[in-house]
């Protein structure tokens, strides 16, 4: 991990550089470059790798999902969302440049990303199979997707008789469904085969319910300074989560369920070339922030 967020922040870097007027570009890159895990990232060329691709062909897609994921924190942190003044230990996009900008920077974001993989995506890799990444990441961020989740996660704060179904449903469009565009994508440019796609889409959806439920669990078990953003607004804002509704201890187990799931999915590939995609799930359940 340190090795692939080394590598993807000196390309975030390139490919967001400071240009007229420097206000947005600056926005941009404030929330781009902050830090974070590149967990979707590393997915996309880990799953790339597996099925026989070069993490070359995969980078363009890697650094745009990255985008992506931070226009949705960006767009998450302002008054009309979740109103947070950190992220990731910093101010939040909007306490620093307002909220005009905050909302542009994630736009530019947003557009920035779909143009990164038309335009860096290398001419060895077939249009056909940029094109589908094209569809998958569109929809993963769309009204079927991220998008999705949030209007629902939106409209169920305070409401009563919110169940473990919609929470699901919140989950895995609000999170899982970027993570599993990664992996899926990642393996699409890699020329996986129908099988290996569905396989590796069952992983990814596995590891994004996973990595909501660890969210979940830290948000009322980390503190603000281990967590880098407000701790404890879902209890705050009487928001179902998973400790809510099954509790912490089972929590903990679905947590860990998940993550044996996803690893199941792995057994008939090559160990060595697997290992990136272990090691992640992993990273996903161990993590603490």
């Amino acid at each position: 991990m340190a090795t692939r967020a080394k590598q993807i922040d000196a390309a975030l870097d390139a490919a967001v550089p400071l240009q007229y007027p420097e206000v947005i570009n600056e926005a941009m890159r404030y929330s781009l470059l902050a830090g974070g895990k590149r967990v979707r990232p590393a997915l996309c060329l880990a799953a790339c790798e597996l099925v026989g691709g070069t993490a070359d062909a995969a980078l363009p897609t890697a650094l745009a999902l990255e985008m992506i994921h931070t226009m949705s924190l960006i767009h998450d942190d302002l008054p009309s969302m979740d109103n947070d003044d950190f992220r990731r230990g910093k101010p939040t996009n909007h306490k620093v440049f307002g909220e005009e900008v905050a909302i542009l920077a994630g736009d530019a974001l947003l557009a920035l990303s779909f143009e990164y993989i038309a335009r860096e995506t290398p001419k060895s890799v077939p249009a056909e199979r940029t094109l589908r990444v094209v569809v998958e990441v569109g929809k993963a961020v769309g009204a079927e997707g991220l998008v999705a989740g949030q209007v629902v996660d939106i409209k169920s704060e305070g409401q009563e008789g919110i169940g473990i179904d919609t929470l699901q449903y919140i989950h895995h469009h609000k999170t899982a469904a970027l993570l599993e565009a990664a992996v899926v994508s990642g393996a699409l440019l890699g020329g996986a085969g129908e099988d290996d796609i569905e396989r590796l889409r069952e992983y990814s959806r596995s590891i994004g319910l996973a990595f909501q439920v660890v969210d979940d669990i830290l948000d009322i078990t980390a503190t603000t300074e281990e967590l880098g953003k407000t701790a404890g607004k879902d209890l705050a804002v009487a928001k179902a989560t998973y400790p809510s509704l099954v509790g912490l201890e089972r929590s903990r187990e679905i947590a860990d369920e998940l993550i044996e799931s996803a690893k199941g999915q792995l057994v008939t590939y090559d160990k060595l070339k697997a290992a990136p995609l272990i090691a992640l799930a992993e990273y996903i359940r161990s993590r603490k922030n």
